[in-house]
């Protein structure tokens, strides 16, 4: 293991996880799509762990895929792509069922993977500086593995706008489509993720693992997609396209659809 992803649990019980890839943008490639999961299993199972907390190291919460790291998995077999595809569907479907509270802290921009992090948290707190996109698109390539917890966080409606146009949501445009439940200046996005802690940590352990239950109960199965959504994925990864896309974005250029 690595200190790609740092955890540290408070004598309260509130576990945070920082993607600490500063100098990446904290973006994931393989090893931090381990290591994220290796930790959320290990938070879910410690009794002492109460509420988990997810940000980013540095200014950006989290700039999705890592894009060497995709045009590299893009040279290998469309098999291998959708083993790699699913590694990344089971950690958001791990953080999105996590028994415990969990709180995406958005220090900064989140962009692609990075946002669907963000729509996987029971709550979402974000700075005023904090940015997000779902640019898939641009680089010949869908959201898709994210795309069951985009959707349920911001409606079929917003996410036809988002994942079609790839433009970028301001922070207020986000909590009035839902992706983000509240703004804050970010001299005191510390004290508002504790302050919303410290009220999880006043309901009853298994009431919460109970009420998140019988939340996801309601909602149609996605665990069925995640299959389907890696698949996807790892088509248009080692499709003409989305290799042209790839390559087109790492060398600075427009890519050959655009005229």
């Amino acid at each position: 293991m690595t200190d790609s992803v740092l955890l540290h649990t408070d004598a309260h019980g509130v576990a945070t996880l920082t993607i600490n890839r500063a100098e990446k943008h904290n973006a994931f490639d393989d090893v931090i799509i381990a290591e994220l999961t290796v930790k959320l299993k290990q938070v879910e199972k410690d009794d002492a762990v109460r509420v988990v907390v997810l940000t980013g190291a540095g200014r950006t919460f989290s700039a999705g895929g890592d894009l060497g790291w995709m045009r590299s998995m893009a040279k290998f077999s469309e098999k291998e792509n959708m083993e790699d595809a699913m590694k990344l569907a089971e950690l958001m479907d791990l953080l999105d069922g996590l028994p415990k509270p969990t709180i995406a802290k958005v220090n900064g921009p989140a962009y692609g993977g990075g946002v669907g992090l963000v729509a996987c948290c029971d709550v979402a707190i974000c700075t005023e500086a904090a940015k997000f996109a779902l640019t898939e698109v641009r680089l010949g390539l869908v959201p898709a593995v994210i795309s069951p917890y985009v959707i349920a966080a911001i409606g079929e409606r917003q996410a036809r706008r988002f994942f079609l146009t790839a433009e970028p949501i301001e922070a207020k445009l986000a909590c009035q489509i839902g992706l983000v439940h509240e703004v804050v200046t970010p001299d005191i996005l510390d004290e508002t993720v504790n302050m919303l802690a410290s009220n999880l940590l006043k309901g009853g352990p298994k009431a919460l693992v109970a009420a998140k239950r019988f939340i996801a109960e309601q909602s149609p199965d996605r665990k069925a997609l995640k299959k389907k959504t890696a698949q996807l994925i790892a088509e248009l990864r080692t499709s003409k396209e989305g290799q042209e896309g790839l390559t087109a974005f790492l060398e600075k250029r427009n890519a050959d659809w655009i005229k």
